[in-house]
């Protein structure tokens, strides 16, 4: 295939009825997107060619190693009777400690009960039949007609399920607006526009003005915002991740990557103090901030997707940001670093991010690290490959770092 190509997806169903009784499968059929999380149009696809309705479930397993593209396997709650073309199927369904609620049959029904109920409880209902859009091992996500306006509803596994409460501590900010929580749920009113992978520039610099007053505002709060279930990144958190990370997977990386990151781990601590020491304090950290996870248009939207967010070094948001934008990265980095020595009088943000570079990626690899290890074995293929990519890119930085000094 060639260079910048994305081969298409197929999609195999393993049927199952709400009671969890396998009826058998259905061959491959083409799906319009790649991406294997992107389950309204497989859900779409089975009711124009096999006139049936699904909720999609779980992944079962891929051709690839990673997603995109290929032929993907999904277990699908079937509501109704079992079309012509279904096949008999002779795989097993094992149950495993780590599987999630909207993995399992009837779990989808639970959570719309759950958000009909929370709608019921604000005067309004339901008007049409909910869509299916998103689901895999770090959410599941439906839109909802109601009254008064369409709502989302995403819920979330567990390491991911302080997003309600950071929501809540947000309201009145660029945001989703929260209607309703509980756990990992959270019900959300729509968000008219559209996301904005393709932001232009006083976009982006709009962007980063958003999150730099977010977080400057909440400058001296690590406290609170770690009360309520957000991940701690803050210096000696984040070492001990590092560390932990390097012994465990260390060994899939090559010798010329583990000894960039050697030294690296163990100067982490004097790394971090040395950050410390430029005068920005810790805050509420994004986690993945980065255009598509902004909505709307022009320059009125909100910042999406806080189930990634923790407590950390502001600028730790910074190289996401920089890798998925496009433009005039120096201009975007340069408005960074003018609103915070603004907001810090006296801090040297540019400093702090160049030591942060690293630092910042590394913690992406232990983000992905607990993701697998906060999700069943099926589902690894989403992420399997990503702790030792990230510190790959570590690894890389350290080298360029280097070759400057």
């Amino acid at each position: 295939m060639p260079a910048g190509r994305i081969a298409p997806r197929t999609a195999r169903l393993v049927l199952v009825t709400p009671a969890a009784v396998v009826v058998g499968a259905l061959p491959a059929f083409p799906v319009a997107t790649p991406w294997w999380q992107d389950i309204g149009p497989v859900v779409a696809a089975a009711r124009d060619i096999h006139h049936i309705d699904v909720v999609v479930l779980r992944l079962l397993e891929a051709e690839r190693d990673q997603a995109p593209g290929g032929r993907v396997t999904y277990l699908a709650e079937l509501h109704g009777s079992a079309p012509a073309a279904t096949e008999p199927w002779s795989g097993a369904l094992e149950d495993h400690p780590l599987r999630l609620s909207y993995a399992r049959p009837g779990g989808p029904a639970a959570d719309l009960a759950w958000a009909a109920q929370a709608l019921a409880d604000h005067g309004r209902h339901f008007e049409g039949r909910p869509a299916q859009i998103r689901t895999w091992n770090l959410s599941s996500a439906w839109r909802i007609g109601a009254n008064l306006g369409a709502v989302w509803l995403k819920v979330t596994p567990p390491f991911l399920a302080h997003e309600g409460a950071a929501l809540a501590q947000l309201a009145g900010e660029a945001v989703p607006i929260l209607v309703a929580r509980e756990g990992g749920r959270v019900l959300l009113e729509e968000i008219a526009g559209d996301d904005l992978y393709g932001a232009g520039a006083a976009q982006q610099l709009a962007m980063v003005s958003l999150l730099v007053r977010l977080q400057a505002a909440r400058i001296g709060r690590a406290e609170a915002l770690l009360a309520l279930g957000l991940p701690d990144w803050r210096g000696p958190s984040l070492c001990a991740l590092i560390s932990v990370l390097f012994e465990r997977i260390g060994d899939q990386l090559t010798a010329e990557d583990r000894a960039a990151l050697r030294p690296f781990v163990r100067g982490l601590p004097r790394r971090m103090a040395d950050i410390a020491a430029e005068g920005i304090g810790d805050t509420l950290i994004h986690g993945d901030c980065h255009p598509g996870n902004f909505r709307g248009s022009g320059l009125e939207f909100r910042l999406l997707d806080w189930g990634d967010s923790g407590v950390g070094h502001p600028l730790l948001d910074q190289p996401a940001f920089l890798e998925r934008a496009v433009g005039d990265m120096a201009a975007v980095s340069e408005h960074w670093h003018r609103l915070w020595r603004e907001a810090v009088p006296g801090c040297d943000p540019t400093r702090a991010a160049r030591l942060l570079a690293p630092v910042a990626v590394a913690r992406q690899a232990a983000v992905y690290q607990r993701f697998l290890d906060g999700i069943e074995p099926s589902e690894h293929p989403y992420h399997r490959a990503d702790p030792a990519e990230r510190l790959r890119r570590t690894a890389a930085l350290l080298r360029a770092e280097a070759a400057r000094t």
